[in-house]
């Protein structure tokens, strides 16, 4: 569809709105803001149905020109009405000139983009090729909740995803209780754990592990493995036979891939990165953890579940309603303001541009990623609220029942969990 042929907008100054990475509760409000206020401002809208996929192969019919009327009641919904698409840009440098002459062939003055950490860094990709012909503002959304906004404000997005993931773990968690069987729950959250310690500590499930805990290069996934045994037999010797555990993603990705290897089939995605969501990580570690404790004489049932996809989608909750017409707005109104190179948050009350050059780390190359800081008294309530094995819990009376639930003798259990806390096993 070129713009020559749409009546609608031929004289305008064209806003173009793109979707990239993955879904968020709340894209449509971010849209229909934007959209609304544009128009109110003299600019016509297009979307770019498909994300940046569509403007890399040069498809001057990707886009959609958006009324009022389009997008005045889409602010409750999931999804996108774009659509979305994830393209990596170490395996696209090829093809940006192409992206670069759709956008100028389309007319577009300004682009919004809507994203994760790899839109951030598109858009700022854009912005610095276009050198001032096209105006570029980027809004944040994923529900991992990594891109590093100013006051530990969440992503859009996040609030939803934790929300509906409580309450689907809550009813795993009545389940467990009911049928007297152990969970383990893996969240998304490929570079931080925000997400599944927003979800176990809201649910109070038995414990949650993200990766940010285990600050090893290499980390053991027989490390992994032992807390979880250990949380199973510390509840045992309170004569609790069930629980959940919420595990994030990003955990697969600390792991000692040789050692994980012994355990998994490992698949790679087109950038040569493994394949976490291909991973399953509750499954490995149930397995791992059934035979340890068959071993040990103790039976237990366990069941592995993936959380994620089912949260992706999800009717926006009214937080981020409400949030993404204030990101939406805010955008527009900074692109028609003379601003570029930027994204914006709502923080304090304020809308607020964030330079794309305070959110590249230029040592890397990549978008800067706020991963969950375990000394905050955000994680520490969090941590005080878990059922673990406890350092102070290898020692008396509780080392003792701890090791008769096990089968082992008292020195056997200690020297087969005080690694975890490097401490000595001699008694």
């Amino acid at each position: 569809m070129s713009l020559n042929n749409q009546n609608n907008i031929a004289g305008k100054e064209v806003l173009g709105i793109v979707v990239g990475g993955g879904p968020a509760p709340g894209i449509n409000g971010v849209i229909s803001s934007a959209t609304i206020e544009a128009i109110n401002q003299g600019k016509a809208v297009v979307g770019i149905r498909g994300g940046f996929k569509s403007l890399f192969e040069g498809n001057h019919n990707c886009i959609v020109p958006l009324s009022m009327e389009d997008v005045s009641r889409i602010h409750t919904e999931g999804g996108s009405i774009l659509r979305t698409s994830r393209e990596y840009p170490e395996k696209v440098k090829e093809k940006f000139g192409i992206l670069m002459s759709t956008l100028k062939g389309l007319g577009i003055k300004y682009l919004l983009t809507i994203g994760g950490e790899g839109t951030l860094f598109m858009a700022n990709w854009i912005e610095r090729e276009a050198r001032g012909a096209i105006s570029v503002v980027h809004v944040p959304k994923t529900i991992d909740n990594d891109i590093p906004l100013p006051g530990g404000v969440s992503t859009f997005g996040y609030q939803t995803a934790r929300h509906w993931g409580v309450e689907i773990v809550k009813n795993i968690m009545e389940d467990a209780r009911t049928t007297g069987r152990w969970y383990f729950i893996t969240t998304m959250g490929r570079h931080a754990g925000h997400l599944a310690l927003g979800i176990g500590k809201a649910a109070g499930v038995t414990l949650t592990l993200i990766p940010e805990e285990f600050p090893e290069n290499k980390l053991s996934f027989k490390k992994v493995a032992d807390i979880l045994t250990g949380t199973i037999i510390k509840r045992l010797s309170m004569d609790k036979d069930h629980g959940v555990a919420v595990l994030a993603e990003g955990i697969t990705e600390k792991f000692d891939m040789e050692e994980l290897s012994h355990y998994e089939q490992l698949e790679k995605d087109e950038t040569g990165r493994i394949r976490l969501s291909e991973v399953q990580l509750g499954r490995v570690l149930k397995n791992f953890i059934k035979k340890t404790l068959d071993e040990m004489g103790i039976k237990v049932t366990i069941v592995d579940k993936n959380i994620g996809y089912e949260l992706r989608a999800a009717d926006p909750i009214p937080f981020d309603i409400e949030y993404t017409r204030n990101l939406g707005y805010g955008a527009v109104r900074y692109l028609l303001r003379g601003g570029t190179g930027a994204m914006i948050a709502f923080y304090e009350g304020r809308l607020r541009p964030i330079p794309f050059v305070e959110m590249i780390d230029y040592n890397t190359d990549k978008v800067r990623i706020k991963t969950v800081d375990i000394t905050s008294e955000t994680y520490e309530v969090g941590r005080k609220y878990m059922i673990r094995l406890e350092k102070e819990d290898l020692e008396g009376e509780k080392l003792a029942r701890l090791a008769k639930t096990a089968n082992l003798k008292i020195e056997e259990f200690k020297e087969r969990f005080a690694y975890l806390f490097d401490i000595n096993t001699c008694l």
